[in-house]
């Protein structure tokens, strides 16, 4: 009796583990032919746009677009300056190109998968379910939301004290004078209406959205060649020698540096989150990964360079530096005119992050992880509209209520943990020589795949309808 017991505990714990790593089948998943976990279904459009499904719009260059401006614009307007006054000195561009590998490294591990599993939304998440199971993309997929969400929150904290500077502190100073402050934090009214304001242009469709973001991305452009060729009248190799030379902190400081910077990088994967809008995403989304890391290495590298050639590192400031540079050898115009390119590069890192949070919401809302009316797609725009207003409104008081600083930490520990997971992920398909997840090496009497996926040995036979035998 006490045997019979046992048995029957473990083989109840092994079927609760096997639910915990059920996966999806990656062939099943190209066409949206999956309606959802345990049977769940979503209401499926007549086409493009329609009430479950995204409209296939987007090129390779608005991916490579879209990651680009992600990314570039917190490398280069403030990252760059911090690590080259505290950390790195001169030596901040090899710690970029430390980063650069080490991002690379994790693109590509996304690129693969977006040719394995190429038409979905969701990026790690998704790509956590179809290798590792439902628990684990359940946790990645909350994880990536959180990281978005903070994300949003922290770049439009930063443009938000970038219109400030401009202003003379005007803004943060009249705020708190009438609200005061909130846990010693003045409340950031500007980033939260920003945000607002941000999501009623995701509402608008992908297509505008996706036309602002090249639109900011251009005045960006424009503004990194006028730096590079104004900042030649200005560059003096004697800050390379004098004030402790290159490496004044030695490769303890350059290796500290990179850790920094490899977070100037995070962005590339929200391309892994269009794959249901991409027009080719097979070939679109590997492309666009591996080109927007090689642009943005090239902006960082450059802007360092011209930070640390025109004043000595331990002049810079750390909170403006590239912005900063220009007014510090007497070039006010000049520095206005950078000034213009850190808001518009502030604005598409800030439209980068809040662009991939309701694709990541959507696809764990049709799966069933999260209320199934998150998945619900407008039929006048085609995008996931409820999803965007709710988690704007959340950003919106995120940044409201916290300072840069504390969202800049929170957003670090999940964006490592994404990566991480995405890795070894890739990893388990390469190495695993007889079966593709892990619910494959578990025994058959326990295993519980997703009803419509089809069962081994029967091309045709599908677990639902085997039930109905």
């Amino acid at each position: 009796m006490v045997a019979l017991d046992r048995e029957k505990l473990q083989h109840g714990g092994l079927m609760l583990f096997s639910k915990l790593i059920r996966t999806k089948d990656p062939a099943r998943l190209q066409g949206d032919e999956l309606g959802g976990i345990g049977g769940r279904t979503t209401t499926e459009g007549g086409g493009p746009g329609g009430a479950g499904q995204l409209k296939k719009c987007l090129t390779t260059f608005d991916l490579t677009s879209l990651g680009v401006g992600s990314c570039v614009g917190t490398g280069m307007y403030l990252v760059a300056g911090m690590v080259a006054k505290n950390v790195a000195g001169p030596a901040v561009i090899l710690s970029f190109i430390i980063a650069a590998v080490a991002s690379i490294f994790s693109g590509v591990c996304y690129a693969e998968f977006g040719v394995r599993v190429p038409n979905t939304s969701g990026g790690a998440y998704m790509y956590s379910y179809v290798t590792v199971g439902e628990f684990m993309a359940f946790v990645i997929g909350w994880n990536m939301i959180l990281e978005e969400l903070i994300g949003t929150s922290a770049c439009a904290c930063a443009l938000s004290a970038c219109f400030d500077a401009l202003l003379h502190y005007k803004i943060s100073n009249t705020t708190e004078m009438a609200f005061g402050t909130i846990y010693d934090t003045t409340p950031d009214i500007l980033a939260s209406f920003l945000i607002l304001a941000m999501a009623g242009i995701l509402v608008a469709g992908v297509q505008k959205s996706i036309q602002f973001n090249n639109a900011f991305n251009a005045v960006n452009f424009v503004v990194w060649i006028f730096i590079m060729i104004a900042s030649c009248f200005y560059m003096d190799t004697k800050n390379w020698t004098e004030h402790g030379g290159f490496m004044p902190m030695g490769w303890s400081g350059v290796l500290t540096g990179a850790a920094t910077c490899f977070y100037a990088f995070i962005g590339f994967d929200i391309i892994a989150t269009t794959g249901e809008e991409a027009v080719n995403a097979r070939k679109s989304i590997p492309y666009s990964i591996v080109l927007s890391l090689v642009i943005v290495t090239i902006a960082y590298v450059s802007s360092s360079a011209v930070i640390t050639l025109m004043v000595p590192y331990n002049e810079v400031d750390e909170e403006a530096a590239l912005v900063g540079v220009f007014g510090m050898v007497g070039a006010p115009k000049s520095k206005q005119v950078v000034a213009l390119g850190a808001v518009a590069g502030l604005t598409v890192s800030m439209f980068g992050s809040f662009f991939s949070l309701p694709r990541i919401v959507y696809a764990m809302a049709k799966d069933g992880l999260i209320f199934q009316s998150l998945s619900a797609i407008w039929n006048v725009t085609g995008t996931p509209a409820l999803a965007t207003i709710i988690f704007g409104v959340g950003a919106s008081l995120a940044a409201l209520f916290f300072s840069l600083h504390m969202l800049v930490e929170m957003m670090s520990i999940g964006t490592l943990l994404a990566y991480t997971l995405v890795s070894m992920c890739v990893l388990i398909l390469r190495y695993q020589p007889h079966s593709k997840t892990l619910i494959e090496l578990l025994p058959e009497s326990i295993r519980t795949p997703i009803p419509g996926t089809p069962v081994r040995g029967s091309p045709t036979k599908t677990l639902t309808n085997v039930c109905s035998y």
